[in-house]
């Protein structure tokens, strides 16, 4: 799972580092926003191109409400995160690396291309993309 940060502006998104999903995901994370001292979670939620959930869809629900509960001082936030995998992998293969050499960090590009992509969504349109994510289970908020 890669992990993007951005600066206190809200500017420009960058990379952190990649938690491995066998490692307590949560608790790496809470650690991450204790240290970066976030304001926001952003979670990326794989759509399918048509809107609709994928295999993976679940899973990010799951995770957003698990961090929703364990850091509840600070709000979840899921986005749509269509393609930006793919837009990772294309942009470390255009640097020149090799699909084998990108593995470790495509993850960490995806989260920045998909922070940069919320950060400039609230900028463009004044509102902050996706919905907020209720620690209590609850339907989500846009």
């Amino acid at each position: 799972m890669g992990v993007a940060r951005c600066d206190r502006h809200g500017v420009l998104a960058t990379p952190v580092e990649t938690v491995a999903r066998r490692d307590d995901v949560i608790g790496s994370i809470r650690r991450l926003v204790e240290e970066h001292e976030a304001i926001e979670i952003v979670v990326g939620l794989p759509l399918s191109l048509g809107g609709g959930d994928t295999a993976s869809t679940g899973d990010s629900r799951e995770v957003a409400l698990a961090l929703a509960r364990a850091i509840p001082s600070v709000p979840v936030r899921l986005v749509d995160e269509r393609l930006t995998t793919v837009s990772a992998a294309r942009a470390l293969r255009d640097s020149g690396r090799t699909a084998k050499s990108s593995r470790p960090v495509v993850d960490q590009v995806a989260a920045v291309i998909l922070l940069q992509h919320a950060l400039d969504h609230e900028k463009s349109r004044g509102e902050a993309p996706g919905t907020i994510v209720d620690p209590d289970g609850g339907p989500l908020e846009s």
